[in-house]
């Protein structure tokens, strides 16, 4: 499904997610200075898909406190179903401690199941991020 450079600790928990509460599930790790995660949830309801990735989207801004947004090339993701609010997204912004982040969210969806892929650090390696982006695969 994805190339993380560290080992992944699984996480769970409910949020709330298009209005209703969604366990989502989390592999997240560290490696280099930098976090990679890869969350992940089912929406149910078909309808509900654009507004629950814009929310991941949002929300991954709201945690940096982002000051940049830039909308990146049109993200590909193998297996995932096509939707106009999936994309990836660099964001420049601060910690609530006030440590200067970057961060680069993807978001996409299969059927009712929404994904965030999200790397973030102080800096950024682009060939590693690129790695992992290119890496992403919606599971059958």
């Amino acid at each position: 499904m994805l190339t993380l450079p560290c080992k992944p600790v699984p996480q769970t928990r409910t949020v709330q997610l298009a209005g209703q509460a969604v366990r989502l599930s989390l592999h997240a790790c560290s490696a280099a200075g930098q976090t990679w995660g890869l969350a992940y949830g089912d929406i149910g309801d078909p309808a509900k898909i654009g507004l629950a990735l814009s929310e991941l989207r949002e929300s991954a801004a709201a945690n940096v406190a982002a000051t940049s947004r830039i909308q990146l090339p049109a993200l590909l993701v193998p297996g995932a179903t096509p939707h106009a609010q999936s994309g990836r997204w660099a964001l420049v912004g601060r910690l609530p401690d006030g440590l200067a982040i970057q961060e680069e969210v993807a978001v996409f969806a299969r059927g009712t199941v929404v994904f965030q892929a999200t790397v973030l650090g102080e800096t950024l390696q682009a060939e590693a991020v690129a790695t992992f982006f290119e890496s992403l695969r919606a599971p059958p």
